[in-house]
């Protein structure tokens, strides 16, 4: 299981450039808008420490780490909504991704204009929002008026929709994201067919300047966003080997890189937890939801294993590496055996057994 982040914010706020260290390629992040007219995709393997220890005790053939995909999606301006700038491909592109990350322009350089003529995080921000709940509303108002007649016909399902639409519509013109309705069962499952903007799970990062001489980032983002980062430090980084990249990293008195901050926030926003299968043949990250029961968690893997699910064997990581493998394991009593109903846990070591 990949997931899919977008990468959103006004123009010259430093996506591409952000796109570009995270994923170690090289779209064009030129000094004026919509420079990223396409979205450009990089497939990014998830760092998992884990994973080479248990190799290295397992004799793998190779390691096979988990993935997460950034899409970088043209800069958003005022009136997007309405097909302003390049609204349209934006909001089609962003549609399709699991969560929306948007940079925010902390960072004052006289020499990369900025579409409103000055660096204003709160206002930056407002308009961004502002342009999604304008185009959810504009969903939300087709979708009241075609589910309309089928709601008055006496039909429950539509009848039930056409009060979620409602909630929303009320949500949205209040200047409220669609995330802040609660829903029911009931509401979900008559509502899984309307896809809104500003219900996705958001990630919010701070492109701020980070001053080596006091191992600072040169301004305040606290109030404003979830990480900080210095885009163009990041670029560095990203051309730097890991023993390179590991050295630069503590000479700047930082402990992670800006995109293993990224990963670290986007799987505790979407949820998300990695479990593991270790062995001769290859040691593999599978990322599957929180609460994921064992023979879903199977079914990450391949639909036959969920289909003809047994049971599973679990053992959580160090453990694993602490017994010396899993006769040791079984020995100590340490390796479970869990059923049906057993939940997945982060970090665990999973051999499934199937029909």
């Amino acid at each position: 299981m990949s997931f899919k982040i977008g990468i959103v914010g006004l123009p010259n706020v430093g996506k591409s450039t952000l796109f570009n260290a995270i994923t170690n390629s090289q779209v064009e992040a030129a000094n004026y808008p919509f420079a990223t007219i396409d979205p450009n995709v990089g497939v990014v393997p998830v760092p998992d420490e884990r994973l080479a220890k248990l190799a290295a005790q397992e004799k793998s053939e190779k390691i096979v780490p988990t993935t997460i995909e950034f899409v970088d999606i043209a800069g958003l301006v005022s009136g997007a909504h309405k097909g302003e700038g390049l609204g349209n491909q934006f909001l089609a592109h962003i549609r399709e991704v699991d969560a929306i990350m948007e940079v925010i322009r902390f960072f004052e350089n006289d020499d990369i204009i900025h579409v409103n003529g000055s660096v204003d995080p709160k206002r930056d921000m407002e308009t961004i929002a502002i342009e999604l709940q304008l185009a959810d509303l504009q969903n939300v108002e087709k979708r009241m008026e075609t589910n309309a007649r089928m709601a008055k016909s006496g039909d429950r399902d539509a009848a039930v929709k056409q009060a979620v639409l409602e909630k929303y519509k009320t949500a949205l013109e209040a200047g409220n994201m669609a995330s802040t309705i609660t829903l029911t069962e009931d509401e979900q499952q008559a509502t899984k067919d309307v896809q809104l903007l500003t219900t996705k799970p958001f990630l919010y990062v701070a492109n701020s300047e980070y001053d080596i001489s006091t191992k600072q980032y040169k301004t305040k983002h606290e109030q404003f966003a979830d990480i900080v980062i210095d885009a163009q430090l990041e670029s560095e980084l990203a051309q730097l080997d890991e023993t390179e990249r590991a050295e630069y990293l503590a000479e700047l008195g930082l402990t992670e890189s800006g995109l293993e901050k990224i990963i670290r926030e986007a799987y505790k926003t979407l949820g998300l937890i990695t479990f593991i299968t270790a062995g001769p043949k290859e040691s593999k990250a599978w990322t599957c939801p929180a609460g994921t029961k064992a023979p879903q968690a199977a079914g990450v893997i391949h639909t036959d294993f969920e289909k003809g699910f047994i049971r599973a064997e679990c053992i959580q990581w160090d453990k694993l590496l602490e017994a010396g493998g899993y006769a040791a394991s079984r020995d100590k009593g340490w390796l479970r055996v869990e059923g049906k109903e057993y939940v997945i846990q982060d970090g665990d070591v999973v051999h499934f057994r199937f029909t």
